[in-house]
């Protein structure tokens, strides 16, 4: 029900418009036949207004708001003045009252096209000088993007209550070739790639914006790398628009406000194609289970998973919390997937054997795991326990259950591994392969691995840390100059992980798939941490600084590396060249693998050394199994093996 305020606006906007056309068709009418008299007859002024109103029904007319009145506007304007000319004639011709003359339809759309649309025009611009007298004050900012982004935050700071607070000075176009047109009267002053010269004009004129401001969604990656460099040598901070529908709420009168340029953008990279008809195929229908489903994969798993339909989704880990958020969540966003939530540790083995065999899922997206290195050296049994010994368990428990398939999430970590918890995630790796290359040999459930590197934003990676840190004050903490990363939103992570579930289901002509290939996930080029942390206080709308800290300026320290830590990850073995899939985005590659029977049989001498507590032990046996196993326990960097070697 609309509001009295709003039925009082409509019944407003009927008066004048019914009385701008009362008075636009005796107008119209001396107009046509200036010697036929303005008044004569004078039921004209009655029929003029009851025609228009009628015409602009269906024009939604009454609803229209004057001091946002657009193209849109302007057409169901055109539109009501030319059907109320129409039917004022037909009623004209109806009653036996001859036209003032042949023309006078034409001659009344036009005065009712002149009569209505001068006052919503006039009343516009009065708005808009009020704005810009209000804005005097306000932030000066430069938009970056000069395209429906742009056109839509320019009305929200005309309309809204931002008009107060940002006031624009003009604008970089995203395309060449633009430079010197205006939009609601700004001029494009240049393109990104002229940021530098266009910001050092605006400083020798003393205009030099308060920010830029980037209203182009897509903006993101290396070009807006380049932009925030440019920006940051003259001191200006980057901030985007909120989304569009934040800004048509604000272009009708609500708050606007600016929000930062997030790290994830930066890194974007080209969208790579996924077949979703392929993995709508895979899922639809079917009982999918989710280990670690509370965690930052497993519950974007759990999220792509349940937009495929699935016939049902269990969702297990042992985290009664995280486990709770995302069952909240997708019974919101899809409330008709039927869904369970188990509380299991796949350390349990009888647990998860119950589970599986309650559940008979028919496809295991298995990512519970422990992922932090230093936690993993300080409690060495426990990532054994988890990643391997817990890793088979969840593997045979499938099998024993009928799966299909289970996919299995590894890490780039596993490649030459000089931590405990790459090493296990490795023997957890050898163990899927002998199953999967057993599965192709004959028949058997499928096990697809799967490896990348970190996901931008997880929980226990850099991207929280920089950003506890920055709340703070800093400094930032990074353990090494020439440390480097992979990194990759989840989004785009779990897409591609579905992805390779598709393809390793699918594709029985996959280079080295006989021979337990694995999925490498395409992670672009790997990124320094140092300038990661860099970009973040840039981001911030702060100064990195090499000393200490100061005004504005936030500074970095170098802690050494820590027990476990490699300077460089790599996502494939020196021996094991990446192979292309055909399938953008994936990769595979071909460790050597064993017989599941002597993998297993490692796995479980490996879980009885944890047991009883002895470490050597343990990692004696894991490094029988991983020969290329380098333990860097005390995080000494001569002991860091370089890409390539």
């Amino acid at each position: 029900m609309p509001s009295q305020r709003s039925v009082n606006r409509i019944l407003l906007n009927v008066a004048l418009d019914g009385v701008l056309a009362a008075v636009a068709t005796p107008l119209a009418r001396y107009v046509a036949d200036p010697g036929g008299g303005l008044l004569r007859p004078l039921w004209f002024v009655a029929g003029g207004a009851i025609t228009l109103l009628v015409a602009g029904l269906p024009f939604r007319m009454p609803q229209q708001y004057w001091r946002f009145a657009g193209i849109e506007d302007l057409v169901g304007l055109v539109g009501s003045s030319v059907v109320s000319a129409v039917l004022f004639a037909l009623l004209l011709v109806g009653s036996g009252f001859p036209l003032p003359t042949p023309t006078f339809p034409v001659v009344h759309a036009l005065v009712l096209i002149v009569a209505l649309g001068t006052p919503r025009v006039v009343y516009r611009l009065r708005m808009a000088q009020r704005a810009g007298r209000e804005a005097t004050d306000a932030q000066s900012v430069l938009l970056v993007g000069a395209g429906d982004g742009a056109d839509l935050f320019m009305r929200a700071l005309e309309y809204g209550e931002g008009r107060a607070a940002f006031r624009v000075v003009g604008l970089l176009s995203v395309r060449e070739g633009q430079t010197g047109r205006r939009i609601h009267g700004q001029t494009i002053l240049g393109s990104i790639s002229q940021t530098a010269a266009v910001l050092a004009r605006l400083r020798a004129e003393d205009r030099l914006p308060s920010a830029l401001v980037v209203t182009q969604p897509k903006l993101s990656g290396a070009p807006l790398a380049a932009l925030l460099a440019q920006a940051d040598v003259e001191g200006v901070p980057v901030r985007r628009v909120p989304r569009p529908t934040a800004l048509q709420e604000a272009a009708q009168g609500g708050t606007l406000e600016l929000a930062p340029v997030a790290i994830e953008d930066l890194l974007n990279r080209p969208q790579v194609p996924l077949d979703r008809d392929g993995m709508a195929r895979l899922v639809r229908g079917r009982r999918v289970l989710v280990t670690g489903a509370g965690g930052t994969i497993g519950s974007e798993l759990a999220r792509q998973i349940a937009a495929l339909e699935p016939g049902s989704l269990v969702l297990l880990d042992n985290g009664e919390y995280a486990l709770w958020l995302i069952d909240q969540e997708l019974g919101e966003a899809h409330p008709g997937v039927p869904r369970d939530t188990v509380i299991a540790d796949i350390r349990d083995e009888s647990r998860i054997r119950t589970v599986f065999d309650h559940v008979r899922p028919e496809l295991v997206f298995h990512a519970a795991a422990l992922k932090h290195v230093p936690m993993g050296e300080a409690n060495p049994l426990e990532d054994l326990l988890t990643n391997a010994v817990g890793t088979r368990h969840v593997a045979e428990a499938a099998r024993a259950a009928g799966a299909a398939a289970m996919v299995f999430i590894s890490t780039d970590k596993a490649v030459n591994p000089s931590s405990v918890m790459g090493a296990s995630k490795r023997l957890a790796e050898m163990y899927c392969q002998a199953l999967d290359v057993a599965a192709r040999r004959g028949a058997g459930m499928r096990c697809v691995t799967v490896r990348f590197g970190n996901v931008l934003g997880s929980t226990g990676s850099v991207v929280p840390l920089f950003r506890r840190q920055l709340e703070r004050g800093g400094p930032l903490t990074v353990t090494h100059p020439e440390m480097r990363r992979y990194f990759m939103t989840v989004r785009e992570a779990v897409g591609l992980v579905l992805q390779a579930s598709v393809v390793g289901m699918a594709d029985a002509t996959l280079p080295t798939g006989a021979q337990g290939g694995i999925f490498v996930l395409d992670m672009g080029e790997p990124v320094r941490i140092v300038d990661l942390a860099r970009q973040m206080i840039r981001l911030a709308g702060l100064h990195p600084a090499e000393g200490e800290a100061g005004p504005g300026r936030i500074p970095i320290r170098f802690t050494g590396l820590r027990p476990g830590e490699k300077l460089y990850e790599e996502l494939f073995h020196g021996s094991e060249p990446p192979v292309p899939t055909g399938h953008p985005g994936l990769l595979m590659a071909a460790p050597r693998t064993a017989d599941p029977a002597i993998v297993g049989r490692a796995i479980d001498e490996v879980a009885a050394a944890c047991r009883a507590g002895q470490v050597g032990a343990a990692l004696a046996l894991l490094g029988r199994m991983i020969p290329e196993f380098e333990h860097n326990a005390l995080g000494a960097p001569g002991r860091v093996r370089l890409p390539g070697e």
